[in-house]
């Protein structure tokens, strides 16, 4: 493999450090301590929608709002989040809801998981893959700017979509039967609100609402959740909302959510900002827990993963990570 002082070279790349490329990476590290692993991603932190913002003084988890458990290895890792401090239980059911199955949050947001995960991992923030390419037996991952990654395998995790620009700027060809599995997988978009109160709210305990139909699908007390320290909600536009106003302008959608949340608050917002999740969750999944894209081709050893596969929760994010990890380790070559 190619090596020249202004460029880098590594056993594996990630591209993602969201749930499943951290996931990835961590069992990789922990199962083989010799590899090295280098992560990129074009967010400036850490977690994919496993996000936190603050104004001024308020904090809010604007993404994924919780986890479940239902596969029993994530829920032993679930234990050992908790155990580490960075996770807790936030409930079991609320108001109007028969679904008791435990609702898990992360400390001191969803954040503090991807954190925790990221221990000890090289990762490149605020870092945009432009291309990869096969060459010699590994792969290349150029970045902005012009750096280049060599590696010897590479794993994708960022949504299918912008997966399958990547691959096509490098003419890179799957087989027929993963090209079609990745044009089946479709991706809901989601608008979401975090706004500031004047006081706290009437949402009644544990501080969360689902909302069945209209533009709103869900508000989340961030207060009561233990996530803020002053009254803050976010709020989650629903599917078809989110799908119909997405290019609008961001402010002006922001004000018409919060409007028809105000019957709910019992409170004045006095600030607001917006976030558009494009990708939000996969609603057309593969049934595989990640891809194998180099089979049936010539090509070095290319996983693909994430909530797309696995299934659209925090839990399959990670299921996907391990699975991804599980295959690149069973098929990364002998260094040389």
């Amino acid at each position: 493999m190619p090596t020249m002082s202004s460029e880098q070279q590594t056993d594996i790349v990630i591209i993602g450090a969201g749930l499943a490329g951290l996931s990835a990476a961590s069992d990789i590290s922990s199962k083989n301590t010799q590899l090295n692993i280098t992560l990129v991603d074009k967010g400036r932190g850490l977690g994919g929608r496993l996000a936190g913002r603050r104004i001024k003084d308020a904090t809010f988890d604007h993404g994924a709002q919780f986890m479940t458990t239902r596969d029993a290895k994530f829920a032993a890792q679930v234990q050992k989040w908790i155990d580490a401090g960075v996770a807790e239980k936030w409930y079991s059911s609320f108001p109007g809801q028969s679904n008791s199955h435990a609702r898990y949050r992360g400390k001191p947001t969803m954040t503090g998981i991807a954190k925790h995960l990221a221990k000890g991992l090289n990762i490149k923030l605020s870092t945009t893959v432009t291309s990869v390419y096969a060459v010699n037996n590994g792969w290349v991952t150029e970045l902005d700017g012009g750096g280049k990654i060599f590696s010897r395998g590479l794993i994708i995790t960022s949504p299918v979509p912008q997966t399958l620009t990547l691959l096509a700027s490098g003419n890179i060809s799957l087989s027929l039967n993963n090209q079609e599995r990745l044009q089946r997988i479709e991706y809901e978009s989601c608008i979401a609100v975090m706004a500031t109160l004047d006081q706290p709210s009437k949402i009644s305990a544990p501080g969360a609402l689902a909302i069945s139909d209209g533009p709103i699908a869900w508000i989340s007390d961030n207060q009561q959740k233990g996530v803020s320290q002053i009254p803050a909600i976010t709020i989650h536009a629903s599917g078809d909302y989110s799908a119909e106003h997405f290019n609008h302008d961001r402010m002006s959608i922001g004000q018409q959510l919060v409007n028809l949340a105000l019957p709910y608050l019992g409170a004045a917002v006095t600030d607001f900002q917006v976030h558009g999740w494009r990708y939000s969750k996969p609603i057309a999944v593969d049934n595989n827990p990640c891809m194998l894209a180099c089979e049936s081709t010539d090509l070095p050893p290319l996983i693909l993963a994430g909530d797309a596969f696995a299934g659209p929760r925090v839990e399959g994010a990670v299921l996907s990570g391990w699975a991804a990890a599980e295959a690149m380790l069973k098929r990364l070559p002998r260094n040389s």
